[in-house]
């Protein structure tokens, strides 16, 4: 990543117009820039910004794991009743189209991997409370694995 780049991502994650902010993540042409600004985003800022990513025609398979699991996915994956009685329906919603997207393979590319870090005891845990569970949240995603810059 060039010093331009960077600058672009610096952009992005301290742009306040979150209109703009929506505007410009639609139209990035480049998944790892999406990708990085996914693992450098304030997940306290809400999901607008993600929900751009994710309907990014460039979205990698990869950035959609990790940003599953930066959302709290695990906790879907954990206990589906107590996501779906949670009052935060903006968090539900994101969950519930990325988890979605994410199972259907509906990703132009799967060339960033991203490993959720997951033990083999939590994903035994996991398997075993949800027999039907596919490997695929809880496991590396295919692709190369990229060193995120922190910004």
């Amino acid at each position: 990543m060039d010093k331009k780049d960077i600058n672009f991502l610096e952009e992005l994650l301290y742009n306040t117009d979150k209109n703009n902010l929506i505007s410009q993540l639609s139209k990035v042409d480049n998944p790892l820039m999406l990708h990085f600004y996914a693992a450098n985003y304030n997940w306290n800022s809400g999901f607008d910004a993600p929900r751009a990513i994710l309907e990014n025609k460039t979205c990698d398979f990869g950035t959609g794991l990790l940003m599953f699991h930066y959302a709290d996915g695990y906790r879907l994956l954990e206990n589906s009743d107590e996501v779906s009685s949670s009052s935060l329906e903006k968090w539900k919603d994101f969950l519930s189209k990325i988890y979605n997207k994410l199972i259907n393979l509906e990703f132009k590319s799967q060339n960033i991997s991203f490993d959720p870090g997951l033990t083999k005891i939590q994903k035994y845990k996991l398997k075993k409370n949800n027999l039907n569970l596919p490997d695929f949240p809880i496991s590396k995603s295919p692709g190369e694995v990229v060193d995120i810059p922190k910004v």
